[in-house]
């Protein structure tokens, strides 16, 4: 049983009371996390201000040492917030799972530790200077979700480090352990209040995320999460003007060309459709595939699927574990039962014990139908038969959301043609997802504002300061 306290200030803090947290594959309690007051955050957000005026005057150097220190920290630790991070989150040691995870973190925090946004001479001329400097805008609000936990969290606290900023950091009620100690971890090299942590069940007591993108001491917050709870952390900042960074839902398209050998690409078409059990902003939620491969495709992709393992996180052998949560789990289910009223269930389909759900592919569907048109955010993969190229990228468009896409394809530059045509932020050709820290990640439409990772993510934290001379 892991009980742990947040950090405000560099010191431990308990709730006024505190909240338990499940093993989603067992339904077990785990650990439990404190219910932070409206006082609590106060203090947080007036730790976070006092530590901002020595932070922020630190030099570039010093800055990016410091979130080596960071980095080196989380690598020491991995194994053990890997452990945490499985026993509340659900998703496998190994595979794509937990250590893989924080491998990924702190491959981040390493490659963020060596951006720099130096500064940039506009003009030097007889008529004058004119510099362009990237200040530190304050105090940061990280708010992340329960899908991967430690990695967001190291996406949104790393370049607001290493800009300056100073940062109070919420997780979700379902994986805030992870969280907890990773901000315990970090304030051993760091100091007092550059990194804040407050926990909140977010049903019981005061309303912790509301109140932080409301707050007059906030100046950014960066959000990864629901469009629904995106929207509204939206408006309740326009009133004290927080800059915002916002990754919200994806409905991913994947459109297969005609020319793909169904078995080379099975294996990258399940991963980008299942990984982290489908639970990510970024999986390919929906596949078109041309008629002239449209069986043979289906049934390579089923070949696959069937040789994945499913289990308890904490099952060396497991390579997927169970939905993290009863309402995610009960939102596929709706989606599946819908989805096998119209479509062909090629795999899948039926809810196995407690909150797992075997990995799920329905052929035969089209825009229009729930499993389609809505983010199932689990694991469920509708597949769409599709004849005219223009069309079908049409449809695939046809959605709200626009964080990714995929192309399938054996020529690359056809691929290319049609990727430059989908209404998203980012598009993969023969893979799906694939993010990595130098290539700036963000959403069009319904998906979000702003961008992650690389130099340009880095920009986020900043503002901007023309000195004219």
């Amino acid at each position: 049983m892991t009980t742990l306290a947040m950090t405000i200030g560099g010191n431990p803090v308990n709730g006024k009371d505190s909240f338990a947290i499940l093993n989603p594959s067992t339904g077990e309690t785990v650990g439990h996390a404190p219910k932070a007051t409206l006082a609590q955050l106060d203090d947080a957000v007036a730790a976070a201000e006092a530590a901002f005026q020595g932070w922020s005057k630190k030099s570039d150097e010093e800055l990016a040492a410091a979130c080596g220190a960071v980095t080196e920290k989380i690598g020491a630790h991995a194994e053990e917030l890997a452990l945490l991070l499985t026993a509340e989150q659900g998703k496998p040691l190994n595979g794509l799972g937990s250590r893989w995870e924080l491998g990924g973190a702190q491959a981040w925090a390493g490659y963020t530790s060596g951006l720099s946004l130096p500064m940039k001479v506009l003009q030097d001329n007889n008529e004058g200077r004119v510099e362009m400097h990237r200040k530190p805008v304050g105090v940061v609000a990280s708010i992340t979700p329960w899908n991967f936990p430690v990695m967001i969290a190291i996406w949104h606290i790393l370049p607001a480090l290493r800009t300056g900023n100073t940062v109070i950091i919420k997780p979700s009620p379902m994986t805030p352990l992870s969280t907890l100690r990773l901000v315990e971890l970090m304030n051993e090299v760091l100091p007092a209040g550059v990194v804040n942590v407050v926990t909140s069940d977010d049903k019981t007591g005061d309303n912790i995320g509301a109140a932080m993108s409301a707050h007059p001491g906030i100046r950014k917050v960066v959000f990864t999460g629901s469009c629904a709870t995106g929207q509204k952390i939206m408006m309740s900042a326009a009133e004290t003007m927080k800059r915002l960074k916002l990754e919200m839902g994806g409905n991913d398209a994947g459109i297969v060309l005609p020319d793909v050998d169904p078995a080379k690409i099975a294996e990258g078409l399940f991963w980008g459709g299942f990984i982290n059990n489908g639970q990510t902003c970024a999986a390919m939620k929906r596949l078109y595939v041309h008629e002239d491969v449209y069986d043979d495709v289906c049934g390579a992709l089923v070949d696959f699927a069937r040789n994945i393992p499913v289990g308890d996180g904490m099952d060396e052998g497991s390579i997927l574990g169970p939905i993290q949560n009863q309402a995610q789990f009960d939102k596929v289910q709706r989606l599946v039962e819908a989805g096998k009223t119209k479509g062909r269930v090629l795999m899948g389909g039926e809810p196995g014990e407690g909150l797992f759900y075997p990995p799920t592919i329905i052929a035969d569907l089209n825009n229009g139908d729930p499993l389609v048109d809505e983010e199932q955010f689990g694991p469920a993969l509708p597949i769409i038969k599709y004849s005219d190229l223009d069309a079908v990228i049409e449809t695939a468009n046809d959605n709200p959301a626009g964080l990714g896409g995929s192309v399938w394809s054996k020529d690359v530059e056809k691929a290319k043609e049609i990727a430059g045509r989908m209404q998203c932020g980012s598009v993969w050709i023969n893979k799906h997802g694939a993010i990595q820290p130098n290539a700036p990640f963000g959403g069009v439409k319904s998906s979000g504002i702003g961008v992650e990772f690389g130099e340009e993510g880095l920009a986020e934290y900043t503002d901007i300061q023309v000195v004219f001379s």
